[in-house]
């Protein structure tokens, strides 16, 4: 049974025996994990992470709890107490979502699922509960400025110029806009703009061609990204770690340093405080972290 919430108290969510609770009043917000009537206070002020010890975990590499090679969820939750032991106060998880694996879990066709062969959205759930038992909190890898080009949203942008998420990735009829922009991966692209022969156009990718640019100029991207990172923070993860954000935004002619063209830190930064203010507007205790 959850317990009884103070005056600024905002809400329990959770069932069955694990609750998160949240207790935010004017200088600290405290988290508290409910388990079968026991109370674990974790660390409560709104910039935990600014001193927290950090812990990464690629979940591909840590533990393997059924002898397929592979490590996974069920694996990590069985070695808390070794990470807890080193004295950590968060993990930080990597991409562990649905991919093809061409860029080691960063080309993302699924935001709300786990990759099968790290285990299921449940073993998610209980690892994240055995971190929060141990007063670990767990910082998850958020891919928000592409995603794979066999992800739902991708292969409707390119079915057809009408589609209702053609406007979702950045298109174009030729290969010369934010000319001079630097190339990433010179081994393998010779451009930032990719040939789709489906709906024989270009878009824009400033990594992979096979990972397409998400359009943050559009809201509907904007709002589907916010309900994304909703659904972790209702499971209850505690941050995220956001990448490749300076390339969010594409504008012809700006340049974040001497060698990044056309990607503008001052639009960027504008949907990030966005993004920021609807967090708090949650009442969530859990910030955005920006290493």
């Amino acid at each position: 049974m959850a317990p009884k919430l103070s005056r600024e108290s905002t809400g329990c969510r959770g069932d069955g025996s694990h609750q998160h609770c949240y207790s935010v009043g004017a200088e600290t917000q405290r988290p508290v994990i409910v388990r079968e009537g026991e109370q674990l206070l974790l660390k409560g002020q709104a910039g935990w992470y600014k001193d927290a010890i950090i812990y990464q975990v690629h979940v591909r590499s840590f533990s393997d709890s059924n002898g397929d090679g592979i490590g996974d969820f069920q694996g990590l939750a069985q070695r808390l107490d070794y990470v807890q032991e080193l004295g950590v106060t968060a993990i930080w998880v990597m991409p562990f979502y649905p991919s093809p694996l061409r860029d080691d879990g960063y080309d993302i066709s699924d935001y709300r699922s786990v990759h099968p062969s790290y285990g299921t959205l449940e073993d998610f759930k209980a690892f994240l509960s055995g971190a929060h038992d141990r007063g670990i909190r767990v910082i998850i890898e958020m891919v928000a400025n592409h995603t794979s080009d066999q992800h739902p949203w991708f292969l409707e942008s390119r079915a057809s110029r009408d589609n209702p998420k053609r406007e979702w990735y950045v298109w174009s009829d030729t290969d010369t806009g934010y000319r001079g922009t630097r190339i990433i991966f010179l081994d393998t692209e010779m451009s930032n703009w990719a040939w789709d022969p489906i709906s024989k156009s270009y878009y824009w990718h400033r990594f992979f061609s096979h990972q397409p640019d998400l359009n943050y100029d559009n809201p509907a991207v904007r709002e589907e990204m916010w309900n994304v990172m909703k659904f972790w923070l209702e499971l209850g993860v505690d941050g995220f770690r956001l990448d490749a954000v300076p390339y969010l935004i594409e504008r012809e002619g700006t340049m974040i340093n001497s060698r990044v063209q056309c990607c503008s830190r001052r639009p960027t930064n504008g949907r990030l405080i966005f993004v920021r203010t609807l967090v708090m507007r949650t009442n969530s205790i859990w910030p955005f972290t920006f290493p």
